[in-house]
């Protein structure tokens, strides 16, 4: 009996041997994307799915599991064994900002993740009234200590929270604050000049600045943006020396997934990112390609976990 137990299981080993031999992926990869079908994650995520897809030669199945603020999308990637199908592509929004916004989350963004590529960046802008007597974003800081209490900011996303009440306490403003459920609302209130401003990404602002609705004043970064390099940094204005909160879209899969799979990922995406078609689409989310190595990647989410953290706080955010 024993000795046909053994027979048994060296046959299983060979029939099984060829399976174990095939090269990563040899069955379908799910994408999970925090966000609702039609976002910007998620269109760029279908995109890179597919240049994985065609060079790889297995589905890359885009899976929408938005929720909680991204949370419900991160705890199953988290929970997910790291074979390298299942993946994850995000934004700051869970890999920066939450941690800071929530008193509890189920998942820990360096320790739970393993960095594959970044992917894409979005510029974040403050727009205002172009009907108030305001041209410039120090312009504005001065407008609003003259009416104390009386300039109303509006905001529709984490970052556009963030942003807008790390200025005013960075500047000294008493402005009322103004939440909506989604940027759009804000800036149309802004051109209805039911707001004197908002903070709005680029992509949801862009059309509205070049149609003369909103003026731009500043994006929040340490440095212009290719996109609209006219336009000055907010770190460049008194008082807002090393400003920087940024958007950002990157893929991750779960904690200890193999670096050879990791790498051939990562190579797959880099080259799908220098594509002419495939950055002519970021730019038409008003957003830039932000390729990068798994290293410089996991730098990168430790470096805004920073950022966004001491933004948060100074701004005087209490997480819920």
């Amino acid at each position: 009996m024993r000795q046909f137990m053994r027979w048994l299981a060296l046959v299983a080993l060979v029939v099984c041997a060829p399976a174990f031999a095939q090269p990563y992926p040899n069955h379908p990869v799910r994408i999970v994307v925090p966000f609702a079908a039609g976002s910007a994650t998620d269109i760029i995520a279908r995109i890179v799915a597919e240049d994985l897809r065609a060079t790889l030669g297995q589905p890359f199945i885009v899976e929408n599991k938005p929720g909680a603020s991204a949370q419900i999308g991160a705890e199953l990637v988290a929970q997910s064994p790291p074979d390298g199908y299942t993946l994850f592509v995000t934004t700051n929004t869970s890999h920066s900002a939450n941690p800071f916004l929530f008193k509890k989350i189920n998942y820990d963004p360096v320790k739970d993740f393993t960095p594959v590529a970044n992917i894409m960046r979005i510029p974040v802008i403050v727009v205002v009234d172009p009907k108030l007597p305001v041209k410039t974003l120090p312009e504005l800081v001065a407008y609003a200590k003259a009416n104390p209490g009386q300039v109303s900011f509006g905001y529709g996303n984490s970052i556009g929270q963030v942003v807008g009440a790390s200025f005013a306490k960075r500047t000294g403003l008493d402005v009322i604050t103004v939440p909506y459920k989604s940027t759009p609302q804000a800036i149309t209130d802004v051109v209805s000049g039911q707001v004197s401003y908002a903070v709005s990404d680029m992509a949801s602002g862009q059309s509205f600045v070049n149609s003369g609705r909103v003026r731009a004043l500043a994006v929040s970064s340490k440095k212009r943006s290719a996109l609209m390099p006219d336009l000055p940094a907010m770190s460049e204005t008194p008082g807002l020396d090393g400003f920087e909160v940024i958007a950002w879209v990157a893929m991750f899969a779960p904690a200890k997934t193999p670096k050879d799979i990791v790498d051939k990922l990562n190579a797959i995406v880099r080259k799908a990112l220098d594509k002419p078609e495939v950055k002519e689409k970021i730019a038409s989310f008003a957003a830039e390609p932000a390729p990068s190595s798994p290293e410089e990647l996991g730098e990168f989410v430790k470096d805004q976990l920073a950022s966004w953290g001491k933004s948060i706080k100074e701004a005087g955010i209490q997480p819920e």
